[in-house]
């Protein structure tokens, strides 16, 4: 199963565009959680409390963690965000604080490092941005590091298109270019 993580808000939105056509290329069935239709409960200290009870419990079968099973079910994990501000959407931080569940996502080792629990072999983060200014720490990397260092998913992939609104470009090719660079990577 492959799951993809819409944090696209834009009725147009380029980069879920782009994961549309990876997703088509991949040809498996796709589970789509809309970040933008998920309320998410703040974490606060009521919600902090809460997430230690259940987990010191192992009641990983709460409503709670539905996001984190899913997330750590998947064969394949599909994340369109697109670049705002050095980064990503706020909901899609809101959704790894959701997703990041001790017992479910990961655990620690005796020594304190964290070790993965996700079945999926390959991440992919698709981004689109206007200009080229597009460090990759900031978003790209962030994910990558979570996957890598936490989740155990140890194959992540970047596909972007940047430049699309600087005068002069042409986005519909930029974006073709982003997806065909995909095909060339199969």
């Amino acid at each position: 199963m492959i799951l993809f993580v819409d944090a696209c808000v834009r009725k147009d939105s380029r980069t879920k565009r782009i994961a549309e056509a990876i997703l088509e290329k991949l040809n498996e069935d796709v589970v789509c959680v809309s970040l933008e239709e998920i309320s998410f409960d703040v974490m606060d200290e009521a919600n902090l409390k809460k997430r230690d009870e259940l987990i010191a419990k192992g009641a990983y079968d709460d409503d709670m963690f539905a996001l984190a099973r899913q997330f750590s079910q998947a064969g394949i994990i599909v994340i369109a965000a697109p670049y705002w501000d050095l980064s990503f959407p706020a909901m899609l931080k809101q959704y790894i604080e959701t997703i990041n569940v001790l017992g479910v996502t990961f655990e620690y080792t005796p020594e304190g490092f964290p070790k993965g629990l996700c079945k999926a072999k390959k991440l992919y983060y698709v981004m689109t941005a206007g200009g080229n200014y597009v460090p990759e720490e900031f978003g790209f990397g962030y994910i990558k590091a979570l996957a890598q260092n936490f989740y155990g998913i140890e194959d992540v992939e970047l596909i972007k298109a940047n430049g699309l609104d600087i005068i002069g470009a042409d986005s519909e090719t930029i974006i073709n270019e982003a997806i065909s660079k995909y095909d060339h990577k199969r």
